[in-house]
Parts: structure tokens; sequence; C-alpha cells
């Protein structure tokens, strides 16, 4: 079963998957679209349980490795030979794994903070936190969601406008997808230890007010030395909170690898 996707063929240029993160939907790059579309034809996925996509019952839809061959289907009911990947938060996780298992289907990789793409497998913190939001789920349903600190409600520094679009996203989120997502899909997410065999062009967006997530930034870095980072004035959803100097970010490896 394949994930929601659609896509933005007004753009110009090669296709582009673009997969947002955990509690969000494709309206996390409402930001980015009026200038990404000069540049390429953006495909954008919704994780299962999440916005229009479905919450299926097998767990076997939310292995990583499942993802990764729902991409592939995506890929080539679109057509294209080649494309960019582009990876926000949970999604950067997925995006990478992709590029490790297909590096001749991607022209260049994009992603942002991403603590479950970064952080290295025994990381009892992630665990223990991911541990308290499947307890506050599972005792509290849809309504518990808007508890969640990540959940786009409690958002302070996006627009209007996208904030709105991706809280009334948020509703039409399901509980079971979610807690899904987090037993099935979060594990095996994390790529720290592989970063160092990525081959194709790499840039990484840093949003540097998120203080938690700059010594992962550095593991980046080590692993992984050929990459470029760009470290821009903003939070956690930096393609949202510093839109243009992410789009100048990704207009520039499409412009160098198209």
């Amino acid at each position: 079963m394949l994930p929601y996707w659609e896509v933005h063929d007004l753009g110009q240029g090669p296709y582009m998957l673009m997969v947002h993160g955990f509690l969000s939907s494709r309206a996390q790059w409402r930001a980015n679209l009026p200038e990404l579309t000069k540049v390429c034809r953006p495909v954008l996925v919704e994780l299962l349980g999440h916005g229009r996509s479905p919450t299926p019952a097998e767990p076997e839809a939310y292995k990583v490795s499942a993802y990764v061959r729902a991409f592939e289907a995506i890929r080539r009911e679109v057509g294209a030979d080649r494309w960019l990947v582009c990876g926000q938060s949970f999604g950067a996780g997925l995006a990478i794994q992709y590029t490790l298992d297909h590096p001749d289907r991607v022209m260049g990789l994009i992603f942002t903070n991403s603590n479950s793409a970064v952080s290295f497998r025994e990381d009892d913190s992630r665990a223990k936190t991911q541990a308290e939001r499947a307890r506050i789920i599972e005792a509290g349903g849809k309504e518990a969601l808007r508890e969640l600190r990540i959940h786009p409600s409690h958002a302070k520094r996006f627009p209007e406008e996208i904030k709105a679009e991706l809280v009334a996203d948020a509703d039409m989120l399901d509980p079971q997808g979610i807690l899904r997502s987090m037993a099935l899909t979060s594990p095996d997410l994390s790529v720290a230890h592989r970063l160092k065999e990525l081959r194709v062009p790499t840039i990484h967006v840093n949003g540097t007010w998120e203080k938690k997530y700059q010594p992962l930034r550095e593991i980046v870095a080590k692993q992984l030395p050929s990459i470029e980072i760009v470290d821009l004035p903003g939070g956690h959803s930096i393609n949202i909170e510093a839109a243009d100097g992410f789009n100048e970010a990704v207009k520039a490896l499409v412009g160098r690898t198209s």
C-alpha cells in the first residue's frame, strides 16, 4: 500500500521527492514550493497515518524497507530515471535510507535537523522520549496528540497561514498510525553509522537554534566530510523558519546536479 503522494507538475526540471516529519503533512513544504517549482517538480509524500495517507493494519507497511520500496514505486510511476530526494526530521531518515539503497536513482540529497536519523541506535534518551509519547497517545487517543510538544499547534515561529494548514492536517492524524510509526518505523531510522557510505551530492540544512541538535550536526560533519552543511538561524523546522535560505540551498544543489 502506497502512502499518499502528489506531484507539482507545474514545476520545471527534475523531480524531487519530499518527505515531511512526524505529526506534519504536505503543508510542511508550503513555504518552499513557490521557489522550488522554478527549478524542480516536487513530489510530496505523506507518511502513513498522517494527512491523506492510509493507516494500514499490517505492521510490515511501516518498516523503513517498505517506505523505500514505496518511494521506488512512486519514482517509476512519475517516470523519473533519477530524481532528487529531500527529507525533514523523521522524513530525513527515510530519505537518507532510500538514497543509501538506491544511489543510482538519486541525483542529490537534502536533509534537515533529524534526531531520529543522526542519533545512534543505542541512544537511551530517544527511546525514553518515544516511550513517554506512546504512553500519552495510548491513554488519550487523538486528543492527546495535541499535548505533544512537537504538535504543530505549539509552533511559535511559523507564518500563520502555514501553521493553520499544518494544524488542520494534524486533525486528520490517526493515533494508531502514529503509534505504529513510533513502534515500527522509528527504531530503524538511525543512519548515523552509515552516513559515510553516501556517494551522492548531499546538503544538510541545519537550524542552529535547536541547541540539543548541534552535537548531532558535528556527527554528520565527521561521518561525511564531503557534505555541505548550511547553517541557518531557526529551529527544527528550518525549511519553514528560514525558508529563503533553505530554498537557496536546494536551488543551488539542483543547479549543480541537473
